[in-house]
């Protein structure tokens, strides 16, 4: 049986991004998204839960993050999920994180999320960035017309 290793998360930073850079010059930041929750319980009130969510972002997009992003700026992350273990006092830790292989800043030039809430309706809109991973995509075979004809 095969396995699929893929997660996709909308939420807000608590944080501004950390950024560092790596013995071999490679740059990571660190994100932490909040993924709020909300959902009318068996007596009718409604309840609000917030999952609390890692993010490892690397290279050039780690670089975009931390100059556009800050704390309460909407972001969605598509990644896939990565254990880190260590060992500190000799007991055995673990987390549990997204590594991203693409970030898209959902909000507006204010960091405002588009689309309704108390956002100004008024105020310019330059659209969505996006930072994507570096990585080596397979391309279709020369003469592979199917791909042109797909719908979506």
């Amino acid at each position: 049986m095969g396995s699929v290793n893929r997660v996709f998360a909308l939420g807000n930073l608590t944080k501004d991004p950390d950024m560092k850079p790596l013995a071999a010059g490679t740059l990571v930041a660190d994100l932490r998204l909040a993924i709020s929750e909300s959902y009318t319980n068996q007596k009718g009130e409604k309840v609000e839960s917030v999952c609390y969510v890692d993010v490892v972002v690397w290279g050039r997009q780690a670089e975009v993050c931390k100059q556009y992003l800050h704390k309460g700026s909407p972001v969605f992350v598509e990644g896939r999920l990565q254990l880190d273990t260590w060992e500190k006092n000799g007991q055995k830790r673990s987390l549990l994180k997204i590594k991203a292989d693409h970030v898209q800043f959902v909000g507006g030039p204010d960091g405002e999320r588009r689309g309704g809430g108390d956002s100004d309706e008024s105020a310019p809109f330059a659209g969505p960035v996006t930072a994507t991973r570096n990585r080596t995509e397979a391309k279709p075979a020369e003469g592979n017309e199917e791909d042109d004809n797909t719908p979506f």
